[in-house]
Order: C-alpha cells, then structure tokens, then sequence
C-alpha cells in the first residue's frame, strides 16, 4: 500500500471513530430529551388509595353537597325531559303522576338509576348519588 493510501485509511478510520462517539453523545443527549418530553405530567388518583392524599376527596366532596334536584334537572334532565325526548316524560305535565301510578316510587327510582329504554343509567348525570336522583325525580313530581 502506498503512502497516500495509508494516510487515507487512518484519516477515515480517525473520522469514523470521531463519528462513531459523536453518534454516543448525541445518542445519550437525545434520549435525556426523549424521558423529559414524555415524563407524564399528573397521576390517577384512585378514591381510597392511600398516596392520593385528600386530593380525590375534594372533588367528591364538592359534588356530593349542594345540589338539589332542581339544580340536577336543569342541568342534566331538562334536555330530554322538557321536551319528552324519546318518550321521555315531560317535565311540567301529569306524565311522571301516571307513571309514579301505574309503577311506583320504587320502580321509577330503579329505572332512573339503571336506565330504562332510551335512557342511559343515571340519565346524563354519572356522578349524581342514588339520593341525588331520588331528590330530582320528586322535583320533578312536585313540577308534573
């Protein structure tokens, strides 16, 4: 091999080892920013879970008190209920008396808890306590 070639192959063999740990570096930079941008950025906290805190209870807390069943009708019943959606009972008619008649208290708060027909459990209304409901199907009876 001659001179030139030699010189040739160590500048290469140089360059590509420089190459070679630049590429580690940059490899080794790239993942730091990799775990940064995808840390999360809260947690799930599980009622009950001891390391959440009293950060889950605070929110049940402010929903659990409050809401009547009026304030509960107007913002999650009265969108199929005053217009008898789907058949639903209208609001302000004697259709929830006939039906408290012909069914009862107790089938009427079944069916508002567990859903009935076109109606999904609970209405649109998933955090509503089954006491919640109660309270909003007597406003709604006091209304009919």
């Amino acid at each position: 091999m001659n001179k030139f070639a030699a010189k040739a192959v160590k500048v290469l063999g140089a360059l590509g080892l420089g190459l070679a740990l630049a590429g580690v570096v940059q490899a080794a930079v790239n993942e730091e920013e990799i775990i940064k941008r995808i840390e999360p950025v809260g947690n799930v906290c599980v009622e009950g879970d001891e390391t959440c805190g009293s950060a889950a209870a605070a929110p049940a807390a402010a929903a659990a008190g409050g809401r009547t069943g009026e304030s509960i009708y107007n913002g999650k019943c009265a969108a199929c209920h005053g217009s008898g959606v789907l058949g639903a009972p209208k609001f302000g008619t004697n259709e929830m008396a006939q039906r408290l008649e012909e069914k009862g208290m107790e089938t009427l708060l079944s069916h508002a808890i567990n859903g009935f027909n076109a109606m999904p459990p609970k209405g649109t209304c998933a955090d509503c306590s089954d006491d919640e409901i109660k309270a909003t199907i007597e406003y709604m009876l006091e209304g009919s």
